[in-house]
C-alpha cells in the first residue's frame, strides 16, 4: 500500500475497511451508493485498484467500469426508484470538479424537477472554427501511439 491509497476513502471501501452500501462488485470494479446523492439511487463505479485520474485507468478496467455502469443504468429503470432517465458522469481532475482523487463513474437516475444541473454557455460554432482544435486533438492522439 502507498500513502496515496492509505488516505483514499474509495480504497478503504473496496478493501472493506470503511462502511458502504455495496451494490455490485467483481475482481475489477466495485459499485456502491454515493453518500451525497444527486437523486435516490445514485451509485459510484470505481476500479478496485487505486487510479487517481481517468488517464491512470487501464483500458480494460475502463471498459469494465462502463459495462457495470450500463448494467446499473438498466437496473435503475427496473428498480422501482423514480427514474425517467439516467446520467453517467465522470469528473476527471479538480478543474472538472473531481472531489475524491480515485477515478469514479457516477450513475444516477434523473426525473423531471430533480436538482441536478450542468450550466454551460452552449453555442453553435461554424465547422471551420473547429478545425484547429480538432487538429490539436489529432496531434495528441498521435503522441499516444
Amino acid at each position: 500500500m502507498t500513502a496515496e491509497t492509505d488516505a483514499c476513502i474509495f480504497c478503504d471501501i473496496v478493501r472493506g475497511q470503511a462502511g458502504s452500501n455495496m451494490v455490485y462488485e467483481n475482481d475489477v470494479v466495485a459499485a456502491f451508493m454515493d453518500t451525497s446523492p444527486v437523486t435516490p439511487g445514485h451509485v459510484l463505479v470505481v476500479p478496485r485498484q487505486h487510479c487517481a485520474y481517468l488517464e491512470d485507468v487501464r483500458a480494460e478496467v475502463g471498459a469494465e467500469m462502463f459495462r457495470v455502469a450500463h448494467r446499473l443504468a438498466r437496473a435503475l429503470r427496473r428498480s422501482g426508484l423514480r427514474c425517467e432517465g439516467v446520467n453517467m458522469f465522470l469528473a476527471d481532475g479538480e478543474a472538472a470538479f473531481q472531489e475524491v482523487l480515485h477515478c469514479h463513474l457516477h450513475v444516477f437516475p434523473r426525473f423531471d424537477g430533480d436538482s441536478f444541473r450542468i450550466d454551460a454557455d452552449w453555442q453553435r460554432v461554424p465547422l471551420q472554427q473547429l478545425e484547429a482544435p480538432a487538429q490539436q486533438l489529432r496531434n495528441g492522439l498521435e503522441l499516444l501511439s
